[in-house]
């Protein structure tokens, strides 16, 4: 495991996985501000970390392309991911078509989420892979159809111009994609409904609920026979058979409940056009008598026997295919029932002209959210009828936004990670957490925990100290920000970095940053005061410069122009600081117009040096980009699979191709063209006029050569 350098015992009982054998973990901290992180604080044994295959000793064959030999990674880990939530009574969209509060929504559940299929998002079935508890701060987002929904700020809902957090800025350092008035969300809304709990035991549900199945599926038969003898024998029988064992459940406990007990027999074998069938009988006359007053019309109605009557009806004589819910009957009362029950309960239908044999439907207008309305008020018992799978995401809803309203507290939320990366929250599109597996060196998940179990090297600053000024120490280039951001929120509680700026200035080590975090600006002062000593090199990460991509791609990071605002910053210190423009996605990044404007950006910063690259996906990171493309843009995944079926590298083709559609945006943008990198394809450009900072170090010993650094 990569954590063996830091073994300083016998494992812990009951800790964390990938840190059973850390004896030297101090605490486990959990804080109001970072709401659902851990961090768990550990003493390091060691600060530096030994690229392989660098050094004077290195076998050649497995030599290391990278141009720095040592490294710090102060967390494992990181903390720029959002942390999407919503409220735990938010209702989602089961698989069974079913709606079911957050709360209760299990891992391994299926529910319902879209995913892209040729021009159309769709609704598609997938599972819940975890569920995790958080306390955010509260919005309230109210809908045009009285759908409202409770999250954090950094929940993400589908909107007509794409996915956007519920809040966010036009500029600074929150500048991100935000819900406003003028947006549609999209799905089919609740019509109003929420935390809806259907009273399914409740005596008029249950005897509209008899009504509606027996009148519509139901054998009610009493005839009297004369004896030879002159007697007569008295008949009563009750019978209802159905297929969906479902249905016919849910009658015999309703019946139960009114003192009637039947027996379960079989009825119909399956044939090739027909599935099995069962029967529940008896053929008590005191049953008979019971059943025919059970299944009268009421002289009043209640809304819970207009919901259990449609149920009934539903369960045995409705449809819903190719999104259309129709019920169909012969007999005027109960077509008339129907309509005066859909009409109580705010459910827009028409009635159809009769068939040739006399029956009749009666239609549910209004798409997918008045279907989805009859669902949720009625709740039938046969789930098959509410399958919603392939149907597009299009609808007349009015799910135009209102109103947002800060709640002005914080609440328990929670979240859950699905297939699809996305589920139905009260009858909306709403985006879930999606992150990288890194966290797999040390055992840990690869998507929550490394969001929200952040190692946290509490005194590396002082390790640092100590392993620098061991005569041994050849004052090689230090990496930081290699492999987790050194820049992540947390540096903004523990403040680690100025330690660690301060130990390599003051031992004459040469180093290196790169971030994505605008936090960086906060230790310009002491970087400023370090190059005076020290080679500096400073690089901002910025691959993607279109915001919608960017915040799907790297969801809590500071937005694009944020960071060329740190840019910027560094540049009026004094300091250079690079560009990394990598990775450039395939078919994502890489049009003219994309590349263009980027680098526009990039000079407009003040950037000294560009670096890019097209994407690699080394083993971990393609599985989990691979499931986000899948989610995000299903028409690149066979592309994607073939440009890196071989391996974690895009084709000399595809370089060389990059390679030449960059190179006059480089020129045009004053840039010149360095060295390419023959593993990456990567390439270093210098702005013309505007060399390197590379300031002379003096050491103990009068002079200190200068050695190459990261960027």
């Amino acid at each position: 495991m990569r954590w063996s350098g830091q073994e300083l015992g016998e494992e812990q009982q009951n800790a964390l996985p990938g840190l059973a054998r850390l004896n030297n973990l101090v605490r486990s901290v959990r804080t109001p501000e970072f709401a659902g992180i851990t961090f768990h604080e550990v003493l390091a044994k060691s600060a530096l970390n030994k690229v392989p295959g660098t050094g004077k000793n290195a076998n050649k064959s497995k030599a290391s392309a990278l141009p720095f030999g040592w490294t710090i990674n102060p967390y494992r880990g990181c903390s720029h991911a959002c942390a999407y939530c919503a409220d735990p009574e938010t209702l989602v969209l089961m698989g069974d078509g079913r709606q079911k509060p957050l709360w209760m929504v299990e891992v391994g559940e299926e529910i319902y989420g879209t995913e892209v299929r040729g021009n159309y998002r769709r609704y598609v079935k997938t599972t819940v892979l975890a569920s995790w508890n958080t306390r955010k701060r509260a919005y309230r987002t109210t809908l045009a159809d009285g759908t409202e929904l409770i999250t954090s700020g950094d929940h993400r809902l589908l909107t007509e111009r794409g996915w956007k957090h519920v809040q966010g800025t036009m500029s600074g350092a929150h500048q991100r994609p935000y819900l406003t008035p003028n947006n549609k969300l999209m799905g089919f809304g609740l019509n109003g409904l929420t935390n809806i709990q259907h009273a399914q035991f409740n005596a008029d549900y249950r005897r509209g609920y008899l009504t509606g199945m027996i009148r519509g599926d139901g054998m009610l038969f009493r005839k009297d026979y004369r004896r030879a003898n002159g007697g007569v024998n008295h008949l009563s029988s009750f019978r209802l058979a159905l297929a969906d064992v479902e249905a016919l459940n849910r009658s015999r406990v309703y019946l139960e409940a009114e003192g009637i007990r039947t027996t379960t027999r079989p009825f119909a074998v399956a044939s090739a056009t027909r599935r099995p069938m069962q029967a529940i009988h008896t053929a008590k006359r005191a049953h008979y008598d019971r059943i025919s007053e059970l299944i009268r019309w009421p002289a009043q109605r209640s809304d819970d026997w207009n919901a259990g009557y449609l149920a009934g009806i539903f369960d045995a004589e409705g449809s819903c295919s190719r999104g259309v819910l129709r019920i169909s009957n012969k007999a005027a009362d109960v077509l008339e029932q129907i309509q005066s029950a859909m009409t109580a309960l705010g459910i827009d239908h028409v009635l159809e002209p009769a068939h040739p044999n006399g029956v009749r439907n009666v239609r549910v207008s209004g798409g997918l959210p008045m279907r989805t309305r009859f669902f949720t008020l009625v709740g039938p018992a046969i789930t098959r009828k509410l399958d919603i799978e392939g149907a597009a995401v299009k609808s007349e809803a009015k799910l135009q936004i209102v109103s947002i309203e800060d709640l002005g507290e914080t609440i328990d939320m929670m979240d859950i990670t699905t297939g699809t990366g996305d589920f139905i929250a009260n009858g909306v599109i709403s985006h879930n957490c999606f992150a990288r597996p890194t966290h797999t060196y040390l055992d840990l998940d690869a998507g929550k925990d490394f969001d929200n179990e952040i190692i946290v090297k509490v005194n590396v600053a002082e390790v640092l100290q100590r392993e620098l000024a061991k005569p041994s120490w050849g004052r090689h280039p230090v990496a930081l920000g290699t492999n987790t951001d050194p820049y992540q929120r947390a540096e903004g509680r523990y403040a680690l970095m100025p330690g660690i700026i301060d130990a390599l200035a003051d031992s004459g080590t040469p180093f290196s940053i790169l971030t994505k975090g605008s936090l960086l600006r906060r230790d310009l002062d002491r970087i400023a005061d370090a190059a005076t000593r020290v080679p500096v090199d400073l690089a901002m990460s910025i691959a993607i410069y279109d915001d919608e991509l960017q915040h799907s791609i790297e969801p809590g990071t500071p937005s694009t122009s944020a960071r060329l605002a740190t840019v910027t910053a560094v540049r009026e210190h004094g300091l250079n600081c690079s560009v990394f423009l990598m990775p450039i996605i395939p078919y994502l990044t890489d049009s003219k117009a994309h590349l263009d404007e980027a680098l526009r950006r990039i000079e407009e910063a003040g950037a000294t040096s560009v670096l890019y690259t097209a994407m690699h996906l080394r083993p971990g990171v393609k599985e989990w980009f691979m499931l986000w493309l899948e989610r995000e843009h299903p028409e690149l995944v066979a592309r994607y699979s073939e440009m890196y079926g071989a391996g974690a590298y895009p084709p000399k083709e595809y370089r060389a191709w990059l390679s030449a559609r960059i190179r006059p945006l480089i020129a045009r943008h004053g840039l010149t063209r360095g060295q390419e990198d023959p593993v990456t394809g990567g390439v270093r450009t210098v702005r013309a006029g505007r060399p390197r900072f590379t300031a002379p170090v003096p050491d103990s010993a009068g002079t200190l050569e200068i050695a190459p650094t990261l960027f």
